[in-house]
C-alpha cells in the first residue's frame, strides 16, 4: 500500500495526523494513546486512510464481531483482497469462519487448560533452573540482562520443546517472529531490516514445520494426527504449525521482558510481590494490561458498518490499538498506574472474540513461574542501567533490559 498520498478524513470523523509506525511514536506511544481517546471513539488517520479506535469499549467491539471485521483480509496494513499476501495466509491469524474455526478447534484442544495442567511440572523445573543461575549471577554482585538471561531464554526452551523441536536453531524464532509482527505495518525501514535478517532462516522455519522434524506427541505432531483423522489437509498442517513458532514465542519474551521492566521501576509493587509469591498471576496480568506486548491489529470492514456511530464503509482498514484500550479510564480508574493488585479483567493484550489468542493459557503459565520464581528469590529488582528498545511496528518490544537482584 502506498502512503504518499494523505488521505482526507471522512466527514464527521476527527483527524489524527500522526505516523503510529513512527520511531517514535513505537518508542512512547502513551502520548499519541491519550490523544487517540479523546479525540473520539472512532478517528483517521490521514497518512494511511484508515480509521483508528483506542477506547476500550470500541476495540472490543471491533473483535466481538468477526463478521463485519473481518481476519482474512490481512490483520496488517496490507488489504488481502486487493494485494496478494508476502506469504501464505496464516490459518488462523487471517482466515475467517469456517476455515478459522477447524483450524481453531484443533489448537484449542492442543493448548486446553488440561494441557497446562500437563506441562505445568516440566515448565516450573525450568524455571526454577534459569532463576537458579540467575541467583548465582546476583549473588557475584553481576547485573542481569533480563532480557538475554531471562525473557528470551525461558520461552525459547520450554514451548519450542512442548512443539516437539529440535534444540538447535531455535534463536531463529526470534528473527521470524520480529519480521512477521513487522509486516503487519507498513512497508517501512522497520519491515525491511528485519526481512534482510530473517531471509537466511526462512528455509529452517519451514524445515522445522514438517513432520519428520517435530518430536512425536509434541504440540507440533497432534497437529499432524489431526490432519491423519482429516480435521485439516497433510498440506495445511505445517502452515498450523508455523502459527506456533511465528506467534507463540516473540510475544510471550516481550510479554515477560514488558512485566520486569513493570516490577523494576515500580519498586513498591515489586515488595507487595515480594511479600507474596502467589500474586504472580496478577502481576503478570496487570503487566500485560499496563505495558502491552501486541499493541495493535487491523481488521477489515466486509460491509458498511456502524461504529459508535459512525458509518465505516465496506472495505474499509480500521486499526485497533490494544494498548491504548488496556489504558482506558472509561473501563479502569487511574488507568495510568501500575497496580497488580488491580483485577484487569477484560484486558485486551490477547485480543478477544474468535480470534483471541489460542495460546495464551501458555502464556500465562510462563509469565505466572518466572515472575513467581523471581519473587521467592530476589528482595529487590533495580534498574542497573538505561535499557534498549527494540521497535517493531506491532510489537512493544526491549532490546535489553539490565538489572540488579538483591537475593532475598
Amino acid at each position: 500500500m502506498t502512503t504518499d498520498t494523505v488521505r482526507a478524513a471522512p466527514e464527521g470523523v476527527p483527524m489524527l495526523d500522526v505516523d503510529p509506525f513512527s520511531d517514535e511514536l513505537l518508542r512512547d506511544p502513551y502520548g499519541y494513546h491519550a490523544r487517540l481517546r479523546e479525540a473520539g471513539p472512532v478517528a483517521w488517520i490521514p497518512k494511511y486512510g484508515v480509521y483508528v479506535t483506542g477506547r476500550h469499549q470500541q476495540v472490543r467491539a471491533v473483535f466481538a464481531d468477526h463478521e463485519s471485521f473481518i481476519s482474512s483480509a490481512g490483520v496488517g496494513l496490507a488489504n488481502f483482497n486487493k494485494e496478494p499476501p508476502f506469504r501464505p495466509k496464516s490459518l488462523i491469524l487471517e482466515a475467517d469462519p469456517p476455515n478459522h474455526t477447524r483450524a481453531r478447534t484443533i489448537l484449542s484442544r492442543i493448548l486446553s487448560p488440561r494441557t497446562v495442567t500437563q506441562v505445568r511440572e516440566s515448565f516450573a523445573k525450568e524455571a526454577d533452573r534459569l532463576l537458579d543461575g540467575v541467583m548465582v549471577s546476583a549473588q557475584r554482585g553481576e547485573v542481569v540482562d533480563g532480557i538475554s538471561r531471562i525473557a528470551e531464554v525461558y520461552p525459547l526452551k520450554v514451548f519450542p520443546d512442548a512443539v516437539g523441536l529440535e534444540a538447535q536453531g531455535r534463536e531463529n524464532l526470534l528473527l521470524y517472529g520480529d519480521m512477521i509482527f513487522n509486516a503487519f505495518g507498513p512497508r517501512n525501514e522497520l519491515l525491511t531490516r528485519s526481512a534482510q535478517k530473517v531471509q537466511p532462516v526462512t528455509a529452517w522455519i519451514m524445515q522445522h514445520c514438517q513432520r519428520e522434524m517435530l518430536r512425536s506427541g509434541g504440540f507440533g505432531d497432534q497437529i499432524y494426527q489431526a490432519a491423519d483423522a482429516g480435521e485439516i489437509s497433510h498440506e495445511e498442517a505445517p502452515m498450523l504449525v508455523r502459527s506456533f513458532l511465528s506467534a507463540g514465542v516473540d510475544t510471550t519474551v516481550n510479554g515477560i521482558g514488558n512485566a520486569l521492566w513493570c516490577l523494576a521501576t515500580h519498586p513498591e509493587q515489586y515488595a507487595t510481590l515480594h511479600a507474596d509469591p502467589g500474586l504472580a498471576r496478577a502481576a503478570f496480568e496487570e503487566s500485560l494490561r499496563y505495558e502491552s506486548a501486541v499493541q495493535t491489529f487491523f481488521r477489515t470492514t466486509s460491509r458498511d458498518v456502524e461504529l459508535a456511530g459512525v458509518t465505516i464503509p465496506a472495505g474499509s482498514k480500521v486499526l485497533a490499538v490494544l494498548s491504548a484500550a488496556n489504558r482506558d479510564e472509561r473501563q479502569w480508574p487511574d488507568a495510568g498506574r501500575f497496580d497488580i493488585k488491580r483485577r484487569p479483567t477484560g484486558h485486551m493484550a490477547f485480543g478477544s472474540g474468535i480470534h483471541g489468542c489460542v495460546g495464551q493459557v501458555v502464556a500465562r503459565l510462563e509469565g505466572e513461574l518466572i515472575l513467581g520464581g523471581i519473587a521467592r528469590r530476589f528482595k529487590r529488582i533495580e534498574l542497573a542501567g538505561e535499557p534498549t528498545r527494540r521497535l517493531n511496528n506491532t510489537l512493544r518490544a526491549l532490546g535489553s533490559l539490565p538489572l540488579r537482584l538483591t537475593p532475598a
